[in-house]
C-alpha cells in the first residue's frame, strides 16, 4: 500500500475513504474537505475522526455546557477554569489544588481490569500536567444488579484494576461510591477522580508557545493497544452482543507511570517546560493539535522519531494510538539537554519529535513525505457543534404521577425493625469493604479520613494542617424522576458531605453520564441536568472547574439512569478539626439538624422493598443546604461535635446504622413527635444531618442552628450495644453488622 501524502490527496480527490467506519458523518467528512480544500489524507482523516468524536469534541454537549461559564459565581478562588486539563483552585497559604473526574465506562465493560486501570492512569496524568503532585484518587462506580452474571464478570475486574493501578502508583483511594441498578447492566460507569497539590507558581498549561521551541515526546513507547481507544469506544452505543472490542482498550503500566510522575515533577521544579500535555484520549493527535492550537498556532512533527513498541504500525495508527504513560512537552532549545538529562536519570525515554512555529499549520512528516497539513484549531477546537433536538420523554408525566404513596408500608415495630435490617444489607447501602479493602487508603501518610466516611480528607501542609475534603455523589433515580432537581440533589449531597467533615465547600467537578444524545428524551435529561447543576452552583457559589461528558451509555434502546456525578472539594484550615462520621463517646447527645418531610419517591426503601421508581424526588432547598453547611463548618471549627453524618439514601434509619457501626457504639433514639415513625426513619429529605455532641456543647450547637435558621431536634443518646428506637424497636449491633457486612462477600466470593 503506497503512502497517502498531502501531494497525492491533492491529485486524487475521488479516492473512496472509510470515514463512516471511523465514526464520521457524511456532513462532517464534507466539512473536512471544505476546511482543507481537498480530500484529507488517511492520517488527517484519522486525526479528525478521533478529535471530532463525541468523547473528545463534546459536539452534542457544548451548547449546554456553556452555562457553567455564563452562570459562574463570582469567586476569587478559581485560578484555572474549564478548558485546561483540570481546574485549579486557591486553598490559601500559597497552595493550590487541582481536581477532576472523568469516565472510562465503555473500555471498562470491554476489558474491566485494563479499562478501569487506565482510567485511573489517565486522570492522574491530567492532574500531573497542571504541574501538581497527585495526592489521592476516588472512584464513583455503577454496576448492574449485584446478582447478575455480567456484574460478577465486570465488578471484580474493575475493582482489581483500580486497586492495582492506584496502589502501584502509591496514591491513596479516599472515597467514591458503588451503586447497583438494572440500567447499568451492560453499561457500567467507571468514573475516576484525582486530586493534586501545587504552589501557585507551579501551574502549567497545555500550550505550545514560542516559535523554535522543541516538541518532546517522553514516557512509554507507542504500541498498537488503544488504537481509537476511548475516543471511539465512548462515542457509540454497544449492541446486545456484549464486549467485542478488546484491541481498542489501552493497556496500563502503573510502574512506568510512577516513574513518569517523579520525572515530570523534577522537570517542573527545574522550570524546563513552557507547555505540557498528556497523551490520553486521541493520543498524539490530541496532544499535537491542542498544544499548537492553544499556543503559537503552528508545529512541525517528524512521526518517524516516535519510539514504537511495534515497528509495523502505520502512521495513522501512531497518530490514533492511546498507549498509556506518555507525555508531550514544549521546551526551549537551551533547556532541551537538561530536560533529556532528567529523563535519562529516571530511565524515561524521551525524543525530540518536532518544533513549534508560527505557520498556523500542524504538519506531520513520515518517511520524508508530508502526511498531515491542517489548521490545528479546526481539529482540536473547531469541530462540529450540534444542537440536538430534545423533548420531555413521553412517559415522564406518568412516571411522576406514580408516587410511592400507594406502596404498602411497615406499620408494626417488628416490621420496621425488619425493614431497617433489610435496607442495611441491600446492595446500595451495605458495607462496601469487600471493595475498598482492595485499595490502599493511607499510603503517603496524609489521609485523614477515607471511605466509608462522608468525604475523603487529605492533609496538604504538614506544618499548618491545611487540607482538603472531597466527595462525589449522584442518585440516578432522583435524576430520572426530575433531572433538573436530581442534578441539584447530587450537588447538594456532595456539598453537605464535605461540610459534615468541617470543610468549607469551594469548587465542583462533574462527570455527566447519559445515554445516546441522538435520543431526544435522553438529550432532554442532559439539558435539564446541566441547567440544574449550573443554577445550583451559582446559588451555592461553587464554580465548576471542569469535568467530563460521557454519552452513549446504553445497550440497544436501554439507556442508563441519567447519572450526573458531582464532585465537591472543600478546604479545612486545619485537618485536626475534621469531624468523623461514627459515634464516639457514651453519653453524647444526638441531634437531628434540618427538616424531615414525607419524601419517599425514588427512595432506597421504594427501590429495595418494592422495586418501584416513580413520583418526584425530595425537595431541593439550596438555601437550607447553605445554612446547614454553615452550622456544620462553624461547629467543627469550634470543636463542638463528636461526630457528624449527612442523611441521604436510606434516611435517618441508615444514618443511625452507619454511625453506630463505625466504632461499634450503640444509641438510644426517640423519634421526633409529629411524624409517623416510618416517615421519620425512611424519608430521604435533603439538607439534613445527625451530629453527636458532648453535653457541655449542646447549647452552642443550638445557638449556631438558631443563628442560621436550621431546625434542631434532640433525638437520643450515644451508648450501649444496640440501636434502640423508641421503646419497641431494638437491634443488637451484632445483628446490624451481620446484615450490613454479609451482602457483597456472599455475592462475589
Amino acid at each position: 500500500m503506497s503512502l497517502d501524502t498531502v501531494k497525492s490527496a491533492e491529485t486524487t480527490p475521488d479516492v473512496t475513504q472509510p470515514y463512516a467506519d471511523l465514526g464520521l458523518k457524511p456532513d462532517e467528512y464534507a466539512r473536512i474537505r471544505e476546511i482543507l480544500g481537498r480530500r484529507p489524507t488517511s492520517c488527517e482523516l484519522a486525526m479528525y475522526s478521533v478529535m471530532w468524536s463525541e468523547h473528545c469534541s463534546y459536539k452534542s454537549s457544548k451548547v449546554h455546557l456553556r452555562q457553567f461559564g455564563e452562570k459562574a459565581p463570582q469567586t476569587d478562588v478559581l485560578m484555572v477554569g474549564m478548558g485546561e486539563n483540570a481546574g485549579v483552585v486557591d486553598i490559601g497559604d500559597g497552595y493550590a489544588v487541582t481536581f477532576k473526574v472523568e469516565s472510562h465506562n465503555h473500555p471498562s465493560y470491554v476489558e474491566p481490569y485494563q479499562g478501569a486501570a487506565t482510567g485511573i492512569g489517565g486522570i492522574v496524568r491530567d492532574i500531573l500536567t497542571m504541574g501538581a503532585r497527585p495526592v489521592a484518587v476516588m472512584d464513583p462506580l455503577r454496576f448492574g444488579p449485584l446478582d447478575a452474571e455480567d456484574t460478577r464478570r465486570v465488578l471484580p475486574g474493575v475493582v482489581a484494576g483500580i486497586g492495582g493501578y492506584g496502589n502501584c502508583l502509591g496514591l491513596p483511594n479516599i472515597g467514591g461510591e458503588v451503586v447497583f441498578d438494572p440500567t447499568y447492566l451492560g453499561n457500567p460507569l467507571v468514573n475516576a477522580l484525582c486530586v493534586g497539590v501545587m504552589k501557585h507558581d507551579d501551574i502549567k498549561l497545555a500550550k505550545a508557545s514560542g516559535p523554535g521551541n522543541q516538541v518532546i515526546l517522553f514516557g512509554a513507547r507507542t504500541g498498537g493497544d488503544g488504537i481509537g481507544g476511548v475516543s471511539v469506544l465512548a462515542s457509540e452505543t454497544f449492541d446486545a452482543e456484549g464486549p467485542s472490542k478488546r484491541p481498542s482498550v489501552q493497556v496500563g503500566d502503573p510502574f512506568a507511570e510512577k516513574v513518569l510522575i517523579e520525572c515530570c515533577l523534577e522537570i517542573f521544579a527545574a522550570d524546563l517546560v513552557v507547555g505540557i500535555q498528556d497523551l490520553g484520549g486521541a493520543g498524539l493527535s490530541c496532544a499535537t493539535t491542542e498544544l499548537s492550537s492553544a499556543g503559537a498556532g503552528g508545529m512541525h512533527v517528524v512521526l518517524d522519531r516516535v519510539p514504537l513498541r511495534d515497528s509495523t504500525l502505520a502512521p495513522e495508527e501512531i497518530l490514533m494510538s492511546e498507549s498509556q504513560e506518555r507525555m508531550c512537552a514544549i521546551v526551549e532549545p537551551s533547556k532541551v539537554d537538561a530536560f533529556l538529562e532528567i529523563c535519562s536519570k529516571w530511565d524515561v525515554e524521551a525524543v525530540v519529535i518536532g518544533e513549534v512555529n508560527d505557520s498556523g499549520r500542524l504538519t506531520v512528516e513520515w518517511r520524508g513525505e508530508t502526511v498531515v497539513d491542517v489548521p490545528p484549531r479546526t481539529v482540536a477546537h473547531e469541530g462540529p457543534v450540534y444542537e440536538r433536538p430534545y423533548e420531555r420523554p413521553a412517559d415522564q408525566d406518568a412516571l411522576q404521577a406514580d408516587t410511592a404513596s400507594r406502596l404498602p408500608r411497615p406499620a408494626t415495630a417488628a416490621e420496621l425493625r425488619a425493614t431497617i435490617l433489610r435496607l442495611a444489607g441491600s446492595p446500595n447501602l451495605c458495607d462496601k469493604s469487600w471493595i475498598t479493602s482492595q485499595y490502599d487508603r493511607y499510603v503517603l501518610g496524609n489521609t485523614v479520613l477515607a471511605m466509608p466516611d462522608d468525604a475523603g480528607v487529605v492533609r496538604v501542609d504538614e506544618e499548618s494542617g491545611l487540607g482538603v475534603a472531597v466527595s462525589t455523589d449522584c442518585n440516578g433515580r432522583f435524576a430520572r424522576l426530575d433531572p433538573y432537581a436530581g442534578a441539584q440533589l447530587a450537588l447538594a449531597e456532595a456539598y453537605r458531605n464535605v461540610a459534615a467533615k468541617g470543610a468549607r465547600p469551594l469548587a465542583v467537578t462533574d462527570c455527566l453520564n447519559f445515554g445516546s444524545p441522538e435520543d431526544p428524551g435522553v438529550m432532554w435529561q442532559f439539558a435539564e441536568a446541566v441547567r440544574g447543576l449550573a443554577d445550583g452552583c451559582l446559588e451555592l457559589e461553587v464554580p465548576v472547574t471542569g469535568g467530563n461528558v460521557s454519552f452513549y451509555n446504553q445497550t440497544g434502546e436501554t439507556a442508563i439512569l441519567p447519572t450526573p456525578v458531582v464532585g465537591v472539594l472543600g478546604v479545612l484550615p486545619d485537618v485536626r478539626t475534621r469531624v468523623p462520621m461514627g459515634f464516639v463517646n457514651d453519653g453524647d447527645t444526638i441531634l437531628l439538624l434540618g427538616d424531615t418531610r414525607e419524601e419517599l419517591d425514588g427512595s432506597e426503601w421504594a427501590h429495595v422493598v418494592h422495586g418501584h421508581l416513580g413520583g418526584t424526588p425530595p425537595m431541593v432547598d439550596l438555601e437550607a443546604e447553605r445554612s446547614l453547611a454553615a452550622v456544620l463548618v462553624e461547629g467543627a471549627e469550634q470543636g463542638v461535635f463528636s461526630s457528624a453524618h449527612d442523611l441521604s439514601e436510606g434516611g435517618l434509619a441508615q444514618g443511625l446504622v452507619e454511625c453506630c457501626l463505625a466504632n461499634g457504639i450503640g444509641a438510644r433514639v426517640e423519634l421526633p413527635t409529629g411524624l409517623d415513625a416510618f416517615v421519620a426513619l425512611f424519608s430521604e429529605s435533603a439538607a439534613r444531618a445527625i451530629v453527636s455532641v458532648p453535653a457541655q456543647h449542646r447549647y452552642a450547637v443550638e445557638a449556631f442552628a438558631e443563628m442560621h435558621g436550621v431546625t434542631v431536634a434532640e433525638i437520643g443518646t450515644v451508648g450501649g450495644g444496640s440501636l434502640r428506637i423508641n421503646a419497641d424497636i431494638e437491634i443488637s449491633l451484632s445483628d446490624l453488622r451481620e446484615a450490613h457486612t454479609a451482602t457483597l462477600p456472599a455475592a462475589l466470593a
